[in-house]
């Protein structure tokens, strides 16, 4: 009885107000302090920064270690520096009610970081890092000091690549796992959205201070993608999107997203759009999702496939040349007999994505079915009113048949 009695006393008294106040009064102070510290933080690892850039040119190695181990030094007492803010000063203006939204957005975001930390550990440490620099960045962006934050760009930029780049990497190891299918959804959902925030945040500003000749050879797909950050995008246009990322990753990402992770990428769109044209009852929809399709499995094959070195099993080696040969063969049509190029095209394609569909018929019955019917109309197939065989296995009553 005393304990309760004591707490209801201690909760209602007028000392209590008082301690709320002054805690109040407090915070700005605090928030003076910890961008003051920051402010320094910031200065000493822009310095080793560039001292960094300068010992690269150097033939020292021991003196190369000694300035990178500083850089690294500064570079971790400068994150500490901006995590303290957050739990000193935006921590204590959100439980006081003082909070901005930028600053409750930012505190939600940040235990959304720390919540992995158990779990993801690796990716917890790429995640906080770019978290708390992104925090500082849109800080600088808030102080309006031009000078201060074009120092600030180059030593940012250069950070959030390596750290994106280490999120990339990580997610190709985990993909190699054995991983359940939800599992693995995950880690190509985290995958596209991270690929996504690069190319949003990172490489325009990486395209703003290098001149490479890389950024002008993806310049057209970059183009694409900016297409599709305005608006509200259905399913069709959300795997479009992400076909274009791939795309201008197979240029950027060569190391950090290896091509094998990028061809599981690949068939998992096009395993998305198979599903988006046989599940669609709109047949305009569906129409837009096999146009997708077609443009999908030509960019599967040319821009990845085409580039593959090792391959695990040989006849699917020789496989992807006899389909190269042909690929080849019906380019030669493009100039002089466009129509027929495309229609011989399309033929091809869907009698190559066919044989994939096919090893599986009972999941794929329904595409299987859609593909037939899509050659018989282009007459690279014929229908017959009772049984029939195709590729040598008899499938049923009224069906199809190779010309």
């Amino acid at each position: 009885m005393e304990e309760r009695s004591l707490r209801i006393y201690t909760d209602k008294t007028f000392f209590t107000k008082i301690t709320s106040t002054i805690t109040k009064m407090l915070v700005p102070t605090k928030i003076g302090i910890n961008g003051m510290l920051i402010s320094i933080k910031r200065n000493n690892v822009l310095k080793a920064y560039e001292a960094f850039l300068e010992s690269e040119k150097q033939e020292d190695t021991t003196k190369k270690e000694v300035i990178q181990q500083k850089y690294e030094d500064t570079f971790s007492l400068y994150l500490e520096a901006i995590d303290k803010h957050i739990m000193d000063s935006i921590y204590k203006k959100v439980k006081n009610g003082t909070a901005t939204e930028f600053e409750k957005n930012a505190l939600s975001r940040y235990y959304e970081v720390i919540h992995i930390k158990e779990t993801e550990y690796l990716e917890y440490k790429y995640r906080k890092q770019k978290y708390l620099l992104e925090l500082d960045y849109e800080t600088i962006k808030e102080l309006d000091k031009p000078k201060l934050m074009e120092k600030y760009k180059n030593f940012y930029t250069t950070k959030m690549d390596s750290l994106y780049k280490g999120l990339l990497k990580h997610f190709s190891i985990k993909l190699a796992d054995n991983l359940t299918y939800q599992n693995k959804e995950e880690i190509y959902e985290k995958i596209f959205n991270v690929l996504e925030e690069y190319i949003t945040t990172i490489l325009p500003l990486k395209m703003e201070h290098e001149q490479q000749e890389t950024y002008q050879q993806i310049i057209e797909e970059y183009d694409k993608f900016e297409n599709y950050t305005v608006g509200k995008l259905d399913q069709n246009e959300g795997i479009e999107k992400r076909m274009v990322l791939l795309s201008i990753s197979r240029k950027l990402f060569t190391h950090s997203l290896p091509l094998i992770v990028a061809e599981q990428c690949y068939i998992k769109l096009l395993k998305d759009v198979r599903s988006l044209i046989v599940d669609t009852r709109v047949l305009k929809k569906q129409e837009k999702a096999y146009s997708l399709l077609i443009r999908l499995i030509e960019d599967y094959n040319i821009k990845l496939l085409s580039t593959k070195i090792y391959w695990d099993k040989p006849a699917k080696r020789e496989q992807y040349k006899t389909f190269w040969k042909q690929y080849k063969q019906i380019q030669e049509l493009k100039q002089t007999d466009y129509i027929n190029y495309m229609k011989q095209k399309e033929i091809l394609f869907i009698q190559a994505d066919l044989k994939e569909v096919n090893k599986n018929e009972n999941k794929y019955y329904k595409i299987i079915r859609f593909y037939k019917n899509k050659l018989v109309s282009l007459g690279a197939m014929r229908e017959l009113q009772s049984h029939y065989q195709s590729e040598g296995r008899y499938t049923g009553r009224k069906g199809l048949c190779k010309k």
